[in-house]
């Protein structure tokens, strides 16, 4: 029967970024922006939707991202160089970063 899931690899341990830069959005700190709510929901999706494994996610909310020292960014190469997750999610590139050089660094 078919059910709109496409299945993947059971491998792949999922981590999911996202990012919101202070500049991208007016937002109170008390809560998640907006923005940061629709990325999850988007990228959750997409998790489900290919069957992959949701391990967890890593959240840079009001950081640049024309530098990597971020903790979200911190604790998801951690969590990849120890194995816990083997494939990272991101809405686009510029969320993992602004600095293509060094993005490329981390993809590669």
């Amino acid at each position: 029967m078919y059910n709109n899931v496409i299945q993947a690899p059971n491998f792949y341990k999922v981590g999911l970024y996202i990012r919101l830069s202070e500049s991208d959005e007016d937002k109170s700190y008390e809560s998640e922006s907006e923005s940061i709510i629709n990325q999850r929901s988007l990228l959750m999706d997409y998790v489900k939707k290919h069957g992959f494994t949701f391990v967890d996610e890593y959240v840079d909310d009001g950081f640049t991202g024309t530098n990597f020292d971020r903790p979200g960014f911190k604790r998801l190469i951690k969590d990849i160089e120890s194995g816990k997750i083997n494939c990272v999610i991101t809405k686009d590139l510029s969320r993992l970063g602004r600095d293509y050089i060094q993005c490329g660094y981390y993809v590669e």
